[in-house]
């Protein structure tokens, strides 16, 4: 008799997968022409190891794979060019950063069997934190780094990010991360401009520093 495979049902998306998907393709549709014009100059340099850099990652339920990113921060082109592993699946655009193999928060996070333990080994009960989401293009403990307190080490964020995050935390976390960097630009070409003008330019004619 002729046994007929069992039928998967269809998973709904979650609403931080729809988000992925949605605002990571229209990100990468609008970076499309930068990323080519960086791709180009760096394949006329020809840098060593090629115009991409390739690094092991973890991500979901501890799967590795394999991070490609431009060889340039310049405009923020690294980030920009793995836009491409958001829409995929391996990254999201919210989350805590992609650990190496070799990290020791990753070691704690894929569990003993993933780091060379015989199989008998009996599993954790609870799942690591990390293991519950995927990793992300930015992330609460990027955007938080430059305060300096002591509760906004990166690995509390990302622990209370993995713990309370929601679409609404997403979209406030992507703000902020594109709103630093303007904010820096704007701020920079500001102050250059100032930088010209001397207290005497705003001053009327007679004016004396008594009065």
């Amino acid at each position: 008799m002729r046994r007929w495979a069992p039928v998967r049902r269809w998973q709904r998306p979650s609403a931080k997968r729809v988000l992925d998907l949605t605002l990571g393709s229209i990100l990468l549709a609008l970076a499309a022409p930068l990323l080519a014009a960086g791709t180009l100059a760096l394949a006329v340099r020809r840098p060593p190891g090629g115009v991409l850099s390739r690094s092991p990652r973890i991500g979901l339920d501890g799967h590795l794979f394999v991070l490609r990113s431009l060889r340039t921060r310049r405009l923020r082109l690294d980030l920009l060019s793995r836009l491409p592993h958001v829409v995929r699946g391996d990254l999201s655009l919210v989350g805590p950063a992609p650990l190496t193999p070799d990290d020791d928060r990753a070691a704690e996070a894929v569990g003993p069997s993933a780091a060379g333990t015989p199989a008998s080994t009996p599993a954790p009960v609870a799942r690591h934190w990390r293991q519950e989401l995927k990793p992300g293009l930015t992330g609460l403990a990027q955007v938080r780094s430059r305060s300096g307190m002591p509760w906004d080490e990166p690995a509390l964020l990302d622990q209370h990010y993995a713990e309370h995050h929601w679409v609404g935390l997403d979209l406030a976390i992507l703000a902020r991360a594109v709103h630093a960097p303007l904010y820096r630009a704007v701020h920079g070409l500001t102050r250059r401009g100032k930088a010209h003008l001397s207290d005497t330019n705003h001053r009327r004619c007679g004016y004396s520093a008594a009065e």
